[in-house]
Order: structure tokens, then C-alpha cells, then sequence
């Protein structure tokens, strides 16, 4: 099991959203490449990074920022936000992302998900952000008819190497995350499932590496970061045991 603390970058500064609503942001750091490095010296070696622009807008000004930690770390990166071109895969690719989560695009367009999986073996995962059990999409900003177990199921068909579950009505606000619908999706994918959102204390922690077993196979955790509501070598030492 990973774990991966949580980047995510508006407007430059590293911030964190309640519920998805950019209305409700704070700013954590406003320099991304020195807490990426923190976390790095806590002994992480998996990083996730949301681009909060490009999610939202499809177009974004953050790059610079993704090759300066890809190039100054030796973290694994795993990018997600605005990824709905090849042209933009490729240059993730090519600055050393390892692993390029694929939103919006995957719903609207399933066979882009498949060549891109197909030209990039194992580096092209789905994220799927849900609400009330319903893929939310454009940096959660309109909802979807799809259900969320759907389009898990339509991911792996295709080559997704990985999901990434987040349950948006549990992220940012603490109170724990959904592990019944990530335990799903898992027990229905034979790809990995990384769990996100409301992961906000120890006990988190614990509860979620107790269904490794059932294909969940990693955790995000972001605000109770930041909050020092989670001590990171504490969890480290958790899902690695």
C-alpha cells in the first residue's frame, strides 16, 4: 500500500478546497516545490498532485511547477487535473511524471483513455470524483449521469493501469473517508484503487490498510496534512507494514 500526500496547485500556491468549491480555498504554501520537498524529507516517495486550473479551465499556467518537482525530488509524481490531450500527456511524460490520472477526458471520450493506455503502458490511470454516487467532472464543477462503479468498470476495460476514487462530499472537511464505495469499486476492478478523500486522522489510516486485501491498494491525504492532523512517518509506517 502508498501513501501520497497531496499537492494541489491554484494559481501557483499549494491550497486546499472544502467540497470541491472554489470559493471555500486556503492557501497552504505558496510555493509547491518546497513542500513537495518536506514531504520528501519525511521519508515519502509517492506525491499527488492536482492542477486545480487546468481541472477546472482545461488550460493552465502550472506546468513549470510539475517539472520543477519532477527535476528537484526524487518523488514519484501522480498528476491529475486538465489532462484531456495527448500533447499535454506527453509533456507530463516527458518531464518524469509517473503516473497521469485522466478525469474529464475518460468520461467523455472512453477511446482516448484507451490509446492513451495503449501508447503508455501502465502510466495512465482514471480518477473518478463522485457525488452521491455520480461522476462529477471539470474540476467538480457539473455532474454527470454516470455512475461512478460504471465508469470503473468501463476504465479497466479500456487499460486504465489504476483508479482514484474520491468521494468529493468527504474531501477537505475531515470527517472521514467513504471506504464502503471505494471498497466496492475495488472488490468489482482488478486494478489498483487508490482511495481519496476525508482521510483526516490515524485511525483513517488504519481502517483503509485493513482492505489491502480487497484492492485498495493506496490512500490520499491532503488537509489533515496540512493541519498536522496526520503525523506522515506515523502513516508511512502503517500502510508499509
Amino acid at each position: 500500500m502508498i501513501f501520497l500526500p497531496a499537492i494541489d496547485i491554484c494559481e501557483g500556491s499549494c491550497v486546499r478546497l472544502e467540497k470541491g468549491d472554489f470559493s471555500k480555498k486556503t492557501i497552504f504554501n505558496k510555493n509547491p516545490l518546497d513542500q513537495a520537498k518536506s514531504f520528501e524529507d519525511l521519508g515519502c516517495d509517492w506525491l499527488h498532485v492536482v492542477d486545480l486550473d487546468g481541472a477546472k479551465e482545461g488550460i493552465s499556467n502550472n506546468d513549470s511547477f510539475i517539472e520543477e518537482i519532477a527535476s528537484k525530488t526524487s518523488l514519484k509524481i501522480q498528476f491529475g487535473g486538465g489532462v484531456r490531450s495527448f500533447d499535454k500527456i506527453h509533456k507530463l511524460v516527458d518531464c518524469g511524471v509517473e503516473r497521469i490520472v485522466i478525469g474529464t477526458k475518460a468520461l467523455n471520450n472512453i477511446d482516448f483513455l484507451e490509446e492513451a493506455s495503449g501508447l503508455y503502458n501502465n502510466k495512465i490511470a482514471v480518477g473518478i470524483d463522485a457525488r452521491n454516487g455520480n461522476v462529477s467532472i471539470e474540476g467538480w464543477t457539473k455532474d454527470s449521469n454516470t455512475r461512478a462503479i460504471d465508469l470503473a468498470l468501463h476504465a479497466e476495460s479500456r487499460g486504465a493501469c489504476a483508479i482514484i476514487f474520491t468521494d468529493i462530499d468527504k474531501d477537505g472537511i475531515m470527517s472521514g473517508p467513504n471506504i464502503s464505495s471505494t471498497k466496492e469499486i475495488a472488490e468489482k476492478v482488478s486494478i489498483p484503487v487508490i482511495a481519496s478523500g476525508g482521510v483526516s486522522t490515524i485511525d483513517d489510516v488504519i481502517e483503509i490498510k485493513k482492505y489491502e486485501k480487497d484492492g485498495i491498494s493506496g490512500m490520499i491525504c491532503g488537509r489533515a496534512i496540512y493541519d498536522k492532523k496526520i503525523n506522515i512517518s506515523a502513516a508511512l509506517k502503517i500502510v508499509r507494514s
